[in-house]
């Protein structure tokens, strides 16, 4: 994490996790869940990191290593896309948007390190430049007022979802889905940023952010979920995250199988629960006595109390789920995508 970042959220009172660096709240967690789902929230997603693919032959080399078709991504629009292994298994999931003569992607931060050192390899002679980019702080606007804070701020707004637009301070704001923004914003500008934007966004911690990603079925792969689910187990092919009319990338053949044969038997549900769901949890069914029947994807506290989550779910057994065993607390699950 950016130490000039962290220093400046400490100075606003942010209370980080112990363990990782993530911000937990602002001073009062549930009021700050209650104002994500009624409210405009500001939050900092240090749960996230972005990445930029450069030079002459970058779409070529993107398109050629993630899901999605990176040959028609225009200048100015967004989408979804999985890395995978070999076996078909998503490493990394992301969001990528094309701006100026580049491609800029965010990914979980606990997996930065690790994708952006396996992606090189891959590069060999291509003219290609991947840069990590360690200046840029990442902040997600949400609720009913995003857009005219992005307004009053002297932001410039995405024409509809899956778009991005960029300022002349360097800030990249990408609408990702109704009423949810992510800016990508240098350092140097975060000070007049987050006061601009504060004016009609309250601060909110990660798991504020992370309920609202929950609503809106945002599937992110991160560290306690690499190398889990096919892209369709997640959905992705419905979010535009997969295209299956481009050539070769790793796992082509196997998740192109996936798909046209109709083997996928799990898929993106929704929990409910009176305890913690935390990411890569798995879950398990009394009526499968042979393997788990699902993993959590991410968990979060919910305003009305309890926890919900996003996890890829065995459908035959969604009906009669338990966390962690057989015998577990007793999740409910509801499709994202109903059959």
């Amino acid at each position: 994490m950016n130490p000039h970042w962290r220093s400046f959220l400490e100075s606003t009172d942010a209370c980080f996790a112990a363990d990782v660096p993530e911000v937990l709240h602002f001073g009062d967690a549930q009021a700050e869940l209650l104002a994500a789902s009624r409210q405009t929230v500001l939050v900092p997603l240090t749960h996230l990191a972005s990445i930029t693919a450069s030079g002459d032959e970058a779409k070529t080399f993107l398109h050629g290593q993630l899901t999605s078709d990176v040959n028609h991504l225009v200048q100015g629009a967004a989408q979804h896309a999985g890395w995978c292994t070999a076996k078909g298994r998503m490493q990394a999931s992301f969001v990528v948007w094309h701006e100026n003569e580049c491609y800029r992607m965010l990914l979980a931060a606990d997996l930065l390190e690790a994708t952006a050192k396996r992606l090189q390899m891959f590069i060999l002679r291509a003219k290609v430049k991947l840069q990590v980019e360690s200046e840029t702080i990442l902040l997600g606007l949400a609720g009913p007022k995003a857009t005219e804070a992005l307004a009053d701020a002297g932001l410039p707004i995405p024409e509809s979802v899956m778009r991005a637009s960029s300022s002349g301070d360097g800030t990249s704001i990408i609408h990702i889905d109704a009423q949810r923004y992510v800016l990508a914003a240098p350092v140097t500008a975060l000070p007049a940023l987050w006061q601009k934007l504060g004016v009609k966004a309250r601060p909110a911690g990660l798991p504020a952010w992370r309920w609202l990603d929950v609503q809106a079925a945002f599937p992110l792969v991160s560290l306690a979920t690499k190398e889990e689910f096919v892209p369709q187990m997640a959905d992705f092919e419905k979010i535009g995250g997969v295209s299956f009319n481009k050539g070769c990338y790793p796992g082509q053949e196997i998740v192109a199988r996936t798909q046209y044969l109709g083997k996928v038997k799990r898929h993106l549900y929704r929990l409910s629960g009176d305890v913690p769901l935390p990411a890569g949890a798995d879950l398990f069914s009394p009526d499968n006595l042979e393997q788990a029947s699902g993993k959590i994807m991410l968990g979060a506290p919910s305003p009305a109390g309890g926890h919900v989550a996003l996890a890829v779910v065995q459908s035959n057994y969604a009906g009669n789920l338990r966390l962690g065993s057989r015998d577990g607390q007793e999740v409910t699950a509801s499709a994202v995508n109903p059959a």
